[in-house]
């Protein structure tokens, strides 16, 4: 007997009918806002350590310390922060997540000296860990039909945020300096702790937890808001309707992940949610998202440094690339911009990709354009072409990193959906941290063809990755803890 019959409908169901309309613009917009701010924090790397060194005369490794400090900080956070979120709500971890990373971006404004600024944005590097959780709170809230698409949409908030600080230091280094830069690009998390009062708690947390009406009231809520209705009949929660759903199986409902045991979805220790991504069952799933994420991150924030690296020209080797007539600064600024404006035609073209084509196919089609705007940087090209070039990968690259984003939590159930996404964003990181060592060091020193070569193996690696997921995500519901 099917749920229509007895009267009962479950979350995906409920959300198919609500559609996407005002309320979910209002999830997006503030969990948008979170990435926004991560991509502003993210962005000022490419362009604080040059001012920083400069003045207080550091060396290349102290230089580099500056990017990878911050990306340490998201690999302990983003494990931190996803257990939080797990185990007392998206909501709790918002607020914790916002308080970080406002107070420590805003402190490091007035950093006496070297030393206090690299803890200070280590602090703001382990708040920006925890935006993963945005992500997955968004996805909680969006019909299985649009997923993708939406995922997007949310995910153009990290580019409009790359473009807000490209165009912010641009304006603001020409007449004041790298601590005003700092300031105001704390401001979006100050809104986020601001606007945390009005944000609701994932209904499918709450049905995870057995809190059903609880999760009814905010499905009341955005039915009221969206001026549509739910299903007829009584909410029931995943973890109620296993037998059901194991006796009548249905091609659609077929779980992303084995389902969980209610001991264990249960469990309140964060050590026990990320032993599950141990389990027999997810071990594969969890090894082969955290060499994609590594080398989607690698390969994305490399880029975005390689950028910076080859337009300033600040180690003499490349002086074709210095010979486009800017200054030295607006060079920087200029490139930095065009190349963030690059990451929007490549979300379109993965927007139109996503749940067409799925998940697996669009990685793989944009990681391999990446690869072939990467390769003739294995030789000097002319300043015009390596900026048209670095155009074409970061488009690429960010396409492939936001497919990915959008891939992890889908893959798995709600118990542990953002610590699992989170310890592979924290492994991620990792490639964050290490990417700087290639584009700083080996392009200082005048190797850019081996900063390069490395690029091009790590995507190839990433493309072998995607080819061993067992399955695609496209247009499936998100699985549920069961007992």
């Amino acid at each position: 007997m099917d749920n229509e019959q007895v009267g009962l409908y479950t979350l995906d169901e409920a959300l198919e009918s609500l559609g996407f309309g005002k309320f979910q613009a209002f999830v997006l917009a503030y969990a948008g806002l979170g990435w926004f701010a991560e991509a502003m924090e993210i962005m000022i790397l490419s362009f604080i350590g040059q001012a920083v060194k400069s003045e207080w005369e550091l060396s290349s490794s102290q230089e580099s310390l500056l990017s990878t400090i911050v990306f340490a900080g998201m690999v302990i956070g983003a494990y931190g922060w996803g257990t939080i979120s797990d185990t007392y709500g998206r909501r709790t971890g918002f607020l914790t997540i916002s308080i970080v990373t406002s107070g420590a971006g805003f402190l490091s404004t007035f950093s006496p000296n070297y030393l206090s600024l690299v803890i200070l944005r280590g602090f703001v590097g382990f708040g920006l860990g925890g935006t993963s959780v945005f992500l997955s709170w968004f996805l909680e809230f969006v019909p299985a039909s649009s997923r993708g698409m939406w995922m997007i949409v949310f995910s153009t908030f990290w580019t409009f945020g790359s473009i807000f600080e490209a165009t912010l230091v641009w304006i603001v280094m020409a007449k004041l300096n790298w601590r005003w830069v700092l300031a105001l690009s704390s401001v979006p998390s100050f809104v986020l702790l601001f606007l945390y009062g009005v944000a609701p708690e994932s209904p499918r947390y709450l049905c995870m937890k057995g809190r059903t009406g609880d999760a009814l009231r905010i499905l009341e809520k955005i039915a009221s808001v969206n001026r549509t209705k739910l299903p007829a009949g009584v909410l029931i929660s995943s973890r109620s309707t296993d037998k059901a759903e194991e006796s009548t199986p249905s091609e659609d409902r077929i779980p992303l992940l084995p389902s969980l045991s209610k001991s264990s979805m249960q469990s309140k220790l964060g050590l026990s949610s990320f032993f599950m991504l141990f389990s027999s069952k997810l071990i594969k799933t969890t090894a082969l998202l955290w060499v994609l994420l590594f080398g989607d991150s690698f390969s994305y924030y490399g880029i975005i440094l390689l950028t910076s690296k080859l337009s300033s020209g600040e180690s003499g080797c490349f002086p074709t690339i210095q010979s486009s007539g800017y200054l030295l600064g607006d060079s920087l600024y200029v490139n930095a911009f065009i190349t963030s404006i690059a990451e929007l035609p490549g979300l379109f073209l993965s927007a139109l990709l996503v749940d067409r084509v799925g998940r697996k196919q669009t990685m793989s089609i944009m990681f391999g354009l990446a690869f072939i705007f990467l390769l003739p940087l294995l030789t000097r090209q002319s300043a015009v072409l390596t900026t048209c070039l670095l155009f074409g990968a970061r488009m690429n690259a960010m396409a492939t990193f936001t497919v990915a984003s959008i891939y992890a939590p889908e893959l798995y159930p709600t118990s542990v959906r953002t610590t699992g996404a989170g310890v592979a964003s924290a492994v991620g990181r990792i490639g964050g941290m290490v990417c700087p060592l290639v584009s700083v060091a080996l392009v200082n020193a005048c190797h850019q063809t081996e900063a390069i070569a490395i690029y091009l193996a790590v995507i190839v690696v990433s493309l072998v990755c995607i080819q061993l997921f067992p399955y695609d995500t496209k247009g499936r519901e998100l699985s549920d803890t069961a007992s």
